[in-house]
């Protein structure tokens, strides 16, 4: 998928998509549909829908600005993974009985999942958890539609009478231009860093490169990146601190833990303050309580309303033998995330269930 939306193209993936359909269709008398529909559902219902699923999981961009983004990059990689799965389809509606044929249709169907899961983890940087949630409700708009498909095609057999059709290309003609600045936009970003990192001396350039690797969960690639930053200019504290997180997730705590006294030293107050949190975090789990209570007391104090902060303190505190004042900070940590804006309850909702689970223990 990475390489789909680094290199792939969406005129290309249209065709692909149409020309396998055409290829199953061919194959499959008395039926109904015509070779360009499966483009159609796509372009009209799955990848809408797909964006709206994701917007209502809490993506601050919003549902208008993130179509404008993100339509050409989640059509792209679905139209190539449909792809993928008509072209054996097709070879198999001329040569499978028709028990294989079922068979083989319903494994395709679970691979279509799999290739959408990786397609939306790839596209907007999901976890792995929302990715599975989104692929797997990805099918409700297409079922949302079906009783009244013909109704639909009926309408767009009226829209492509070409005295429509003149007018829609001389009034919309930009707007459907503009479908695929998505995508171009984040190749042309790419490139543009790629040939940045030719300069053996801009360490910039390898840490952006990290951060879009970052966002597409391919972390080996983005490790990769981060440490070149570092090894061109050892102060390049971004990259120290994009290290010392994917550590803290991979629970390789002693190599988190450098990467962030790193970071202290070059800048106290980096990422809004946000590094006293991830280094007390590191000391919460290494079991340092004291030195965590430093460092998220210090935080907490300049980020008060911080559900992560918050339940890391308490953990600190609880672990210092301090239960009463444990607790009444899990309690900050339950309100912050109760009252946190809208697009952020997903990110602070684990940290609202571990603080009120461990709020019970010392009830």
């Amino acid at each position: 998928m990475g390489e789909i939306l680094d290199r792939g193209s969406l005129l290309f993936a249209s065709v692909a998509v149409t020309v396998a359909s055409a290829l199953v269709l061919s194959g499959m008398p008395r039926q109904p549909l015509r070779f360009y529909t499966p483009l159609l559902v796509l372009a009209v219902v799955y990848a809408p829908g797909l964006l709206l699923l994701v917007s209502t999981v809490g993506r601050p961009a919003g549902l208008v600005v993130g179509f404008q983004r993100d339509y050409s990059p989640t059509l792209t990689c679905a139209a190539m993974s449909w792809t993928a799965v008509l072209l054996p389809l097709a070879l198999a509606v001329r040569t499978a009985p028709s028990p294989v044929l079922e068979l083989l249709a319903g494994l395709l169907g679970v691979y279509l999942l799999v290739l959408m899961f990786f397609a939306v983890r790839t596209v907007f940087g999901a976890g792995n958890g929302i990715a599975a949630a989104i692929a797997g409700f990805s099918w409700i708009p297409i079922a949302a539609v079906v009783p009244v498909w013909d109704s639909i095609m009926g309408v767009m057999h009226m829209l492509a009478s070409p005295f429509f059709l003149f007018y829609a290309i001389y009034y919309l003609g930009g707007e459907f231009s503009r479908l695929g600045d998505g995508l171009r936009s984040r190749q042309n970003y790419r490139r543009m860093l790629e040939a940045s990192t030719v300069n053996p001396h801009d360490g910039e350039a390898q840490y952006q490169l990290g951060l879009i690797h970052q966002q597409r969960r391919q972390i080996s690639e983005a490790i990769r990146r981060f440490q070149a930053a570092i090894k061109i200019d050892p102060t390049e504290t971004d990259a120290h601190f994009q290290l010392g997180r994917i550590a803290l997730d991979q629970q390789k705590l002693p190599e988190a833990l450098a990467h962030f006294e790193t970071v202290l030293k070059q800048d106290a107050k980096h990422s809004s303050n946000e590094i006293h949190r991830e280094l007390g975090s590191v000391y919460v789990l290494m079991g340092r309580f004291a030195e965590a209570e430093q460092e998220l007391s210090l935080y907490t104090d300049r980020r008060e309303y911080d559900p992560r902060g918050l339940y890391y303190y308490g953990r600190a505190l609880e672990g210092m033998g301090k239960p009463s004042e444990a607790r009444a900070v899990y309690l900050r940590a339950v309100d912050a995330a109760r009252t946190a804006p809208h697009y952020r309850r997903h990110l602070v909702a684990r940290w609202s269930r571990l603080a009120q689970k461990q709020a019970r223990k010392l009830a």
